[in-house]
């Protein structure tokens, strides 16, 4: 596993114990156990709020899984640029992919101090491929690329996710246009796979409202017309920009809990 560089100082007096932290406290709705009284209080206020947030937690997940079998063995994709990655989990990018093609390169990028103490222990590529992360913030396009480009061979496709990662970022710092700069640095034949939440639920925008107010990130929810703008000048493959829930459903794990409070799709680059 290789990393970018951060001192254990650095990241210590990075972690900001005493406020909640999104990877930590998405860790908690999850289910795990990487995470701190600050994050679990928030995840209840979340919780008590619009009790199915545990379910979209999960629902990204499985989304994840969907997209990268897809990426893996329809379009051909051997190598992911995985940006807000989360704590590790079961079934992260690379070892989805690898299970299918062992020789899949994945880079994560996360800028959560405790990712990547995580990432660095758990996150082992297979002996055929390759496995990097990046401690960089999705603001900063230039330095992602670049630091990528030491693991990925940006001759060839890459797969970009973003998955509840855009939301985090305000307008004032125009995600849409981060986004179209991380896709200019990829190849032609390149993907984007994209999930985020959608301001069409009242319960969820109180909830919302709440960790915002207490937490060291915010979270923005935006309409689904806001989110599939993301995607323009991509060709986006069937069912196109939907409910999550609906984006090539597993018929053997149907989402039968999954509230309709965020939108996918996924697309290849010209």
């Amino acid at each position: 596993m290789e990393s970018s560089e951060s001192s254990p100082a650095d990241v210590v007096a990075r972690l900001q114990t005493d406020r909640p932290h999104s990877a930590r406290v998405w860790n908690y709705l999850l289910g795990g156990k990487d995470n701190y009284p600050v994050d679990s209080e928030v995840g209840d206020v979340i919780l008590s709020t619009f009790p199915e947030f545990a379910a979209v937690a999960r629902l990204q997940r499985r989304f994840l899984a969907r997209a990268v079998r897809f990426l893996v063995r329809e379009a051909g994709v051997r190598q992911f640029l995985d940006i807000g990655t989360g704590l590790p989990t079961a079934d992260n990018t690379h070892e989805l992919a690898q299970r299918i093609a062992p020789e899949s390169r994945i880079v994560y990028v996360d800028n959560d101090p405790l990712v990547l103490v995580h990432a660095e222990a758990l996150l082992t590529s297979s002996e055929e491929g390759a496995c990097a992360y990046v401690d960089a913030d999705v603001r900063d396009p230039e330095r992602i690329l670049a630091q990528a480009a030491k693991t990925l061979d940006f001759s060839r496709p890459v797969a970009l996710t973003l998955l509840g990662i855009m939301g985090q970022i305000s307008d004032d710092d125009r995600p849409g246009d981060l986004v179209s700069a991380l896709l200019a640095g990829l190849p032609a034949g390149s993907w984007l796979a994209l999930s985020d939440g959608t301001n069409t639920n009242e319960a969820l925008n109180t909830a919302v409202a709440a960790y915002n107010h207490q937490s060291a990130n915010t979270y923005h929810l935006r309409s689904p017309q806001e989110i599939s703008s993301y995607f323009d000048g991509l060709d986006l493959v069937e069912p196109g920009v939907v409910a999550t829930a609906s984006w090539r459903p597993d018929p053997d794990a149907p989402e039968t809990d999954a509230p309709d409070v965020s939108v996918a799709g996924v697309a290849a680059k010209h």
